[in-house]
């Protein structure tokens, strides 16, 4: 497996990743969806344009994942990470996964900041595994108007609507 950087030459190869991802992350709401092509070429353009480094998971000349960084000085988030079910547990989110780690090392920071559904339990443990057990925050809002929550979460003592 080679790990590659994204540029815009990537763009049809990228695209399929980035809109599965996308609908991928609406099931965790319980939003049925199908992937994106035409949104996902376009998000794939703007990270280009802002510069985030992309990198892609490739195995036989098939692009099997990708990962998606922003950096906000000193800070590396991750902003995706995906891979297809049929390349899932044979080490590619982690090679990924590896590259961003490297990049904040290269820019001097011991850890990587992670976007995670807190119902995303793979992506949980596979953080967990890479000793990321630190939750740092969480993300509250007003309902969006006629936005029906179908489940609740609890982090310690409070529990807010999913």
């Amino acid at each position: 497996m080679d790990i590659i950087r994204l540029d815009g030459s990537h763009a049809d190869a990228a695209v399929p990743l980035i809109a599965s991802f996308r609908a991928a992350l609406r099931s965790f709401r319980g939003i049925r969806s199908v992937p994106d092509a035409e949104a996902a070429r376009e998000e794939f353009l703007d990270y280009l344009k802002a510069g985030y480094p992309m990198f892609a998971a490739v195995e036989e000349g098939r692009m099997v994942g990708h990962i998606v960084c922003r950096i906000e000085e000193p800070t590396l988030w991750v902003e995706q990470i995906y891979v297809l079910e049929d390349s899932r547990r044979k080490g590619v989110a982690s090679r990924l996964f590896e590259q961003a780690e490297e990049l904040a090392a290269s820019m001097g920071e011991d850890t990587v900041f992670n976007y995670v559904h807190p119902n995303n339990d793979a992506m949980i443990g596979f953080l967990g595994s890479k000793g990321y057990t630190v939750l740092n925050m969480i993300e509250i809002r007003k309902p969006y108007r006629g936005e029906k929550n179908a489940s609740r979460i609890r982090v310690g003592s409070h529990e807010f609507d999913y």
